[in-house]
């Protein structure tokens, strides 16, 4: 009597951004950095602005990526591709990383209209935070 194969196991949240970084040629580090800053890699994050999941997407973000932001997998799917769509928008600037996370924090409205990372405390701090932890990772390998 052949058994039925088990469902495969969900991947857990770290996998599910190793698989997106790997598929969207973002380095994996950088990817981290940017889930561990928006939810510390809860599932289940919600913000007071209203943002959902691992990769904290906003409703009309997820919506306009055609993705469920509950959905661990499409969250981050659809997060991978919104924040490299941002980093192509700010490719050809010398400061694309801090634009494109700045984008992503507060919008690319609120980064076209200040022409780079805007004064909001929050999005600076969330941009230095990421950049230099990535800085320090990629001085550490050979």
């Amino acid at each position: 009597m052949k058994t039925l194969p088990e469902a495969a196991k969900p991947l857990s949240p770290k996998e599910l951004i190793d698989r997106a970084a790997d598929d969207s040629g973002i380095p994996r580090e950088f990817l981290h950095l940017v889930a561990k800053a928006e939810s510390n890699y809860q599932v289940h994050a919600r913000s007071p602005k209203g943002a959902i999941g691992l990769m904290q997407l906003m409703p009309e973000t997820a919506a306009s990526l055609n993705a469920d932001p509950h959905d661990p997998v499409q969250n981050v799917e659809a997060g991978t591709r919104y924040l490299r769509d941002l980093l192509l928008k700010y490719k050809d600037h010398p400061d694309q990383l801090r634009r494109a996370l700045a984008a992503y924090n507060a919008g690319p409205g609120a980064v076209d209209r200040y022409n780079g990372v805007p004064p909001y405390r929050e999005t600076q701090l969330y941009v230095h935070k990421i950049v230099d932890a990535y800085r320090k990772t990629s001085a550490e390998r050979p």
